[in-house]
């Protein structure tokens, strides 16, 4: 199979272009109101009959002859016979006379002679005979014709325009349609989205995953599926289509059957094995390939039968990046549905961020507030400020095969393609993917512990980037975050506050029972065990490297010389759960970890040694609230150890 070459890169307008081109609407439905809010009307409704239909009374009270309460006051107020009562839901069974009152409720239709009724607060009754059957009404203020009443068709009436073309319909007006016993109403049709994800990898969540065979879960079904939902679309899932080309185009078809638009998530780049367009080049029209933006360069744009597609890149960020800008404007415009409301903030830069790759980038950023007076709103959306009180922007795009760049991130940057680099307090315009955007109100970087999660768990709404110990320290010199979590030596002193810590017992994690009978480092690197380690820039590699230095001396041996003996020793994993993971997993006999790790997974534990962590604070922030409720959780926790 020929490989696909990305020659000629469509330019993002050219994109936008050939996507407006495709037809995703999906025509017109009647949907009963319960179904209603949300849609969008297609043609104007207007009202059938008056709203109320009658003359109502607007409170309790009583329904009389303005007429006859002319000069009423506290003083001398006018005495009217009471003739019956009538109460909501019923019809009135009396013609007023002059001198005489009706008891009413709230609701209730007006009598015959009643051109007004005065409220219950501003009268008092009396019995004209022993028997009670006969009520005289003292009111006690004067009333108009019309004073308390509302008259036929006063909230609507009748050939009223009630709710015109293109209305998004709300809860307050399923209450206009409501009143005007309207049951259904016509609206467009939801765009009916088919969502293919293909790559024989995949694995939908839930079903048992083989990493062995490089087996992923489907994330981009269900982001992409929400999105579709969220932007007024109907999103309908297929299933997985594997990389083999009649699979495929059998998949692909029956999506375009039944749906206004496809959309298929990998498969689209330049790879020998990714054939989906050559399915759309052969089934349908091939509109474009590849576009000028990172990430997502190898979009696709085209038709397939009488639908519309749209082929997203595999990797989440790539694909939920293309959607958001390119695909969910177009599935709003078909449904009717507005733009949301735009939500953009000033900010400037936390660090230098080097691009120059001629081509729109978007990218995912979060944003951290610097000054204390932020925090005196938890509910409020970041400023709009050019000042030094701007909030810092940090890039969090871990690469488009990441999964959680959008998750920590809180909007975008678009940096265009004649960019180089943007410089360390630059101010940047930051677009938040919804206006209700709330960003973390703590950002803390650092090593990765059980403890510190529970710590954070105290917090509201925090964000952690478990980046390692030594990064952490770094982006803290760089003054980026709020705080940085430091476990084990520090090679230098550092400019921050230290808040608090703890101690962690630190060693090596084995099977159950220890059937290898591991002592300590000794045994790694004298007998032939298969060891995980962590990556070089966690706290606890630190550690080991200075136990293993130790062992070295003691034996007039290289501390290199230990590390190559052992195996596996340069196979590092970031969390501090993944090593001890792989020894339950039987893929390993031993893995670098923490006491309460082996607990959590049921393992054995060996000893090594004990690591202080210790949370420190840019000193420029440590009058922000969270920062403050930060080092009083670290006191209370210490006090619980104690």
């Amino acid at each position: 199979m020929n490989r696909k070459e990305f020659r000629d890169l469509a330019s993002p307008a050219e994109a936008r272009e050939a996507i407006d081109s495709l037809s995703l609407e999906g025509g017109i439905e009647r949907v009963p109101l319960t179904d209603a809010r949300g849609r969008t009307l297609v043609a104007r409704l207007d009202a059938e009959l008056d709203v109320p239909g009658f003359d109502r009374a607007s409170l309790d009270g009583y329904a009389l002859t303005a007429r006859d309460t002319f000069g009423a006051d506290e003083a001398d107020p006018a005495e009217l016979e009471v003739v019956g009562s009538v109460h909501a839901g019923e019809e009135p069974a009396v013609e007023l006379e002059a001198g005489q009152a009706v008891e009413i409720s709230t609701g209730a239709v007006m009598p015959d002679g009643a051109d007004a009724m005065v409220p219950v607060e501003r009268t008092d009754t009396v019995d004209t005979d022993s028997d009670g059957d006969n009520t005289t009404v003292l009111v006690r203020t004067a009333v108009a014709p019309g004073d308390n009443v509302m008259f036929a068709g006063a909230d609507v009436a009748a050939g009223e325009r009630a709710l015109g073309p293109g209305t998004q319909i709300t809860p307050r007006d399923i209450g206009l349609l409501s009143a005007l016993g309207i049951d259904e109403v016509p609206v467009r049709s939801k765009p009916r989205v088919g969502i293919v994800s293909t790559g024989d990898e995949l694995v939908r969540p839930g079903d048992e995953l083989d990493s062995d065979r490089g087996e992923i879960y489907d994330v981009n079904s269900y982001t992409i599926a929400a999105g579709v939902e969220d932007a007024g679309g109907e999103a309908v899932l297929y299933p997985h289509a594997g990389d083999e080309q009649d699979e495929m185009e059998r998949v692909l078809r029956d999506a375009a059957a039944e749906c206004d638009l496809v959309l298929s998530s990998g498969s689209t780049s330049a790879s020998a094995v990714d054939v989906i367009y050559r399915v759309i080049e052969e089934q349908g029209e091939l509109l474009l390939h590849g576009v000028s933006v990172k990430p997502g360069k190898p979009m696709l744009v085209g038709r397939l039968a009488d639908s519309a597609y749209v082929g997203l890149p595999g990797y989440p960020v790539s694909a939920m990046m293309v959607f958001r800008t390119f695909v969910a404007p177009a599935i709003r415009e078909a449904a009717g549905v507005p733009e949301p409301e735009s939500a953009t903030v000033t900010g400037r830069m936390g660090r230098e961020e080097r691009y120059g790759e001629g081509r729109l980038r978007l990218m995912p950023v979060g944003l951290v507030q610097r000054g204390p007076d932020a925090e005196d709103d938890r509910d409020a959306a970041p400023r709009v400020d050019d000042s030094d009180n701007a909030p810092l922007v940090y890039p969090v795009d871990k690469g488009s095969g990441a999964t959680t760049s959008l998750a920590q991130a809180d909007g975008v940057v678009e940096v265009g393609p004649e960019t180089d680099y943007l410089e360390a307090g630059e101010s940047v315009r930051v677009r938040l993917f919804s206006p209700d955007v709330r960003p973390p109100t703590l950002l803390g970087v650092g090593e990765d512990d059980p403890t510190l999660n529970r710590l954070l768990d105290r917090l509201e709404n925090p964000r952690y980037l478990p980046v390692g110990s030594r990064p952490g320290l770094r982006r803290l010199r760089d003054g980026v975050p709020d705080v940085a979590v430091i476990a084990g030596p520090i090679e230098r002193d550092t400019d921050a506050t230290e808040l608090g810590g703890w101690i962690r017992e630190w060693g090596l994690v084995v099977r159950p029972g220890n059937p290898d009978e591991i002592e300590g480092l000794s045994d790694l690197v004298d007998r032939d065990l298969r060891f995980v380690n962590r990556t070089s820039d966690s706290g606890l590699r630190v550690s080991l490297e200075r136990a293993l230095a130790e062992l070295a001396d003691d034996r007039g041996a290289g501390q290199h010389e230990l590390a190559d003996s052992i195996s596996g020793y340069d196979i590092g994993l970031r969390a501090h759960e993944s090593p001890a993971r792989t020894v339950v997993a039987g893929e390993a006999d031993a893995a670098l970890g923490l006491r309460e790790t082996a607990d959590h997974l049921s393992l054995e534990f060996v000893p090594l040694g004990e690591q202080s962590v210790r949370v420190f604070a840019n000193p420029d922030r440590t009058a922000k609230a969270s920062v403050r409720e930060l080092e009083t959780a670290l006191a209370e926790n210490s006090n619980e150890g104690t």
